[in-house]
């Protein structure tokens, strides 16, 4: 099992035994280099291994009695000493990224942090139960047997990735966020200890600006705290630019700074970058990623992803990365910064579809005439979006557009699969849910509840985590600061999304601070080229995977309907989204369920 995640941990390695438990742990050296090794007991025989950071140790030592009852730096002893204290409450005191194990001789607890940030899997088994950070530790334990969970093939289809409890092997959950678990002999149970809260208090904009500029500061600072070099992933968007500026005048030191980019129109965002560093005097370093390159790692991004996920931009991520591990240990870096205050396009769109739906009926029914004769495909799409319920209008940022999943001869997934995973409905019934927990609140704050609670944890926070941990680099994120993310929680609508523009507030709070280019252009993200790539640049790679015998094989996919999506595209129609999906999916067959990467 610690062989499997060496990459997460490379600089030491211990193991714990006893009658009824096993821990291991693989540890990155980030605080108390020295005396931090796990597992880590204390006087009263409780043991813990832990990924992650608790960033408020330092206040949480004082609280615990001071240093005179510590005999480590690390704040592995303080989840111990808080555990010693305040019992499974000791999760409510802590600020950070954290998952960890407790075992305190006669149960054992499980803890995951509020916003996901840190993964967590389990699996029950004959003769209990197992757990890790990647699923390919379970594996390599011979106590879960790879297997595909056909229930959810349908909610992977739908977004390309597997949202809440379940993943697509058989068997293995994750613990969700803000949850703890405990296990002893009489059975399991769950305990959900924080779920975010959505309210609108009345607040004017100054007030406002300072409160978010207060809280992103100190979760900045909070995470600074570190015996190793740190630096920041720069994109030149507004989220990462707003960290540079915050965090650079406050160091001593030049801050390090890195990019990524591809060599083509559109997917190459150094130039914005450089503005920032410039600004800032960073030492800034960049990476491009050329196709070769992209084909190269695209094994080992399934295999180290574990489950599949269709977020390319990974693969940049990962290099990134990598370049970064050759000059610091720690990255900072603005996931989270779109989910919280609103700064995805589509936010607009749908804000745009409310007012529609106000408009009196005999001009809306004008309008419904006009908008379905229109030769415009995304008036076409939002008109008809505008007639559903909120439930079935908005679907979470990354839904797939699953005209081609029907059943019968033209579908893509072949008929036994389909009647096995049950029609692919179960990605809507988790996003009913969400709304049902959300209900209280605007349209706006439903909406980001969906993708805060599927899309952030399960697709972007996993992608940020595994990739960042494949180069042996912590990630932190201030932005989901759990305190920054309940304040921006009770922020009213029009300061987060106005006139269509997301982040409004971030943007009057640190607009003095960075060049107009960067508080004025629209989201870019990683990027990368995946159309072009399926259509020149590695179009040739990607069909031989999606037509050879492997994938036949496996029997989920129609041969058929591939062929038409590669022949469409070619002739200039783009299904590199759904291609994509299917050559990840089929890949992460070969590596897990065959066993040809493990």
């Amino acid at each position: 099992m610690a062989d499997a995640v060496r990459h997460r941990g490379p600089d030491d390695e211990g193991i714990f035994l006893a009658q009824d438990i096993g821990l291991v742990h693989r540890r990155l050296s980030i605080i108390d280099v020295e005396s931090g090794h796990q597992p880590m007991a204390d006087e009263g025989g409780n043991v813990v291994v832990f990924n992650g950071e608790i960033y408020n140790y330092l206040e949480l030592r004082k609280e615990l009695g001071g240093d005179g009852a510590f005999k480590t730096h690390s704040d592995t002893e303080v989840i111990l000493k808080a555990y010693q204290a305040y019992g499974l409450d000791c999760v409510d005191r802590f600020v950070g990224m954290f998952a960890f194990a407790i075992w305190d001789g006669r149960r054992l607890v499980l803890a995951r942090d509020r916003l996901g940030i840190k993964p967590l899997y389990y699996a029950c088994t004959p003769g209990g139960i197992t757990f890790a950070s990647e699923i390919k530790s379970l594996i390599a334990a011979k106590l879960v047997r790879p297997a595909l969970n056909e229930e959810q093939l349908g909610a992977y289809l739908a977004v390309g990735y597997v949202p809440g409890g379940q993943t697509l092997f058989k068997g293995v959950r994750k613990l969700p966020p803000g949850t703890v678990m405990c296990v002893d002999k009489t059975g399991i149970e769950t305990r959900r200890y924080w779920k975010l809260q959505f309210a609108q208090h009345d607040m004017g904009l100054g007030d406002a600006q300072e409160r978010l500029r207060d809280l992103l500061e100190d979760a900045i600072d909070i995470r600074l705290r570190s015996d190793v070099p740190l630096g920041v992933f720069l994109s030149g968007g507004l989220d990462s630019s707003a960290i540079v500026a915050l965090l650079a005048p406050k160091l001593s030191r030049p801050l390090e700074t890195f990019s990524v980019y591809y060599d083509m129109p559109g997917f190459n965002e150094t130039k914005f970058a450089r503005l920032v560093a410039d600004r800032y005097a960073t030492v800034h370093r960049e990476i491009e990623v050329t196709p070769q390159m992209f084909l190269e790692f695209l094994p080992r991004y399934i295999q180290h992803m574990d489950e599949p996920v269709t977020e390319a931009a990974g693969i940049s991520l990962y290099y990134v990365a990598k370049l970064a591990r050759e000059h610091v240990t720690v990255v900072l870096s603005g996931e989270g910064a779109d989910e919280i205050l609103a700064g995805y396009e589509i936010y607009g769109f749908m804000q745009a579809i409310e007012r529609y739906r106000k408009v009196p009926g005999p001009l809306r029914s004008v309008l419904n005439f006009l908008w379905r004769r229109s030769g415009d495909k995304r008036i076409r799409k939002y008109g008809a979006l505008a007639e559903l319920p909120i439930e079935q209008r908005y679907l979470g940022v990354s839904l797939y557009d699953s005209a081609d999943l029907r059943s019968g001869e033209e579908a893509l997934v072949n008929e036994g699969v389909w009647a096995r995973m049950g029609g692919g409905d179960q990605f809507k019934a988790e996003v009913a849910h969400l709304y049902r927990e959300a209900a209280a609140t605007s349209r706006l704050n439903q909406m980001l509840y969906v993708d805060i609670n599927t899309w952030l944890v399960d697709d972007i926070l996993l992608k940020a985590d595994k990739m960042s941990m494949a180069a042996s680099v912590e990630l932190r994120v201030p932005f989901l600061d759990h305190r920054l993310v309940e304040f921006c929680a009770i922020l009213p609508d029009a300061l987060k999304l106005k006139l269509g523009n997301g982040k409004y507030l971030l943007r009057k709070a640190v607009g003095g601070l960075l060049p107009q280019p960067i508080t004025k252009r629209r989201k870019m993200g990683f990027p990368t080229p995946l159309e072009y790539l399926f259509r020149e640049g590695l179009y040739k790679e990607f069909k031989e995977i999606l037509l050879d015998d492997a994938t036949a094989r496996h029997g989920i996919f129609n041969r058929k309907v591939i062929n038409k999506l590669l022949r469409e595209h070619e002739e200039g129609q783009d299904r590199h989204k759904r291609l994509w999906q299917i050559l990840v999916f089929e890949l992460w067959q070969r590596t897990y369920m065959d066993g040809c990467g493990i």
